[in-house]
């Protein structure tokens, strides 16, 4: 199982879990939830206090990701399969994402 932090604008909104049968969870923080000046990162997915499933990386995340040569390249420098779209989100979406949101990868949970 592997984490993430999701950080919006720098502050904290949320976690996103990758379980080991490959599907995904994400759920956003109790105090996000509660300050109504804290908007949803996606409309895609919505404040609420119920967790996302997923089979897949939602496609939010998914849409954050390099693509061609630039995604060769991710891949080769940091050694990440092309098919491990939540290693690969880690890698880049931790500094070089356009728009405010970050994914920062959780070491030891």
């Amino acid at each position: 199982m592997r984490h993430a932090r999701i950080l919006y604008k720098d502050e904290e909104a949320g976690i996103l879990t990758q379980h080991d049968d490959g599907s995904f969870t994400f759920r956003y923080h109790t105090l996000w939830l509660e300050d109504s000046s804290k908007p949803a990162i996606s409309l895609t997915l919505p404040k609420m206090e119920q967790e996302y499933h997923s089979k897949f990386l939602f496609p939010f995340f998914y849409n954050m990701l390099p693509e061609g040569s630039n995604k060769q390249v991710v891949c080769k420098h940091n050694r990440i399969d092309q098919d491990d779209y939540f290693g690969l989100l880690m890698a880049t979406a931790k500094s070089d994402s356009i728009g405010a949101v970050r994914v920062i990868k959780i070491e030891n949970v």
